[in-house]
């Protein structure tokens, strides 16, 4: 049975992630760096999503010696110029809660017109294997910041993301309704398509 090593400590994208790959490779073992001992701490201090991405894949798999998942994602609105974008999951300080980073882009967008509150979540996925195997995915999704946050579900910003077909936020629709649309679904579903090949390469 082959391994897949998932990156990240954020159970929301752990739960995604699973949601999407289990169901299409039903024997491929999916392993937590909550199981794993002595971990490296990963700065993510690249300039891009890809940078970030690259680097925690890279740096988990050298150290496990197990095919890797990594991503990095975030959303970018158009009237903070791209903000917060890689520093999403710390927009309002290196320990801030999802809560917190929400109140301050609602603060930032205080008094900007629901026209202008356009805005996207983008995913960069990385398949790295120790043997310098990698693939690289990407997915985005387009909406718009709310004024006020709507729904319970989700993680992070998705109380404040309206998707317009859909008339609701991130928030207010079921998991499987996310894994339909969500950029981090998209970028999984190029993953998916190309996971057993890149397993068969990684073991080479």
């Amino acid at each position: 049975m082959p391994d897949l090593l998932i990156a990240t400590q954020n159970r929301g994208k752990l739960e995604e992630i699973k949601s999407v790959l289990q169901p299409s490779h039903s024997n491929l073992r999916i392993r937590e760096l909550s199981g794993l001992r002595d971990i490296p701490k990963i700065e993510e201090d690249g300039s891009s999503f890809l940078q970030n991405a690259q680097k925690k894949a890279k740096m988990i798999a050298s150290f496990t010696r197990i095919p890797t998942l990594a991503d990095d994602s975030g959303l970018e609105v158009d009237a903070l110029g791209g903000r917060p974008g890689i520093l999403s999951a710390r927009f309002a300080g290196p320990q801030a809660t999802d809560e917190e980073n929400i109140r301050k882009l609602l603060e930032k967008l205080k008094g900007v017109p629901p026209e202008k509150r356009t805005a996207r979540f983008r995913c960069v996925m990385v398949l790295y294997a120790a043997n310098g195997h990698s693939f690289t995915a990407t997915g985005d999704l387009s909406g718009r910041v709310t004024e006020t946050p709507r729904g319970t579900g989700g993680f992070g910003y998705d109380p404040i993301f309206l998707v317009p077909e859909l008339g609701h936020t991130l928030a207010e629709i079921t998991l499987t309704e996310k894994n339909r649309i969500s950029h981090r679904a998209l970028a999984l579903t190029k993953i998916s398509s190309h996971l057993n090949e890149f397993l068969q390469q990684a073991n080479r």
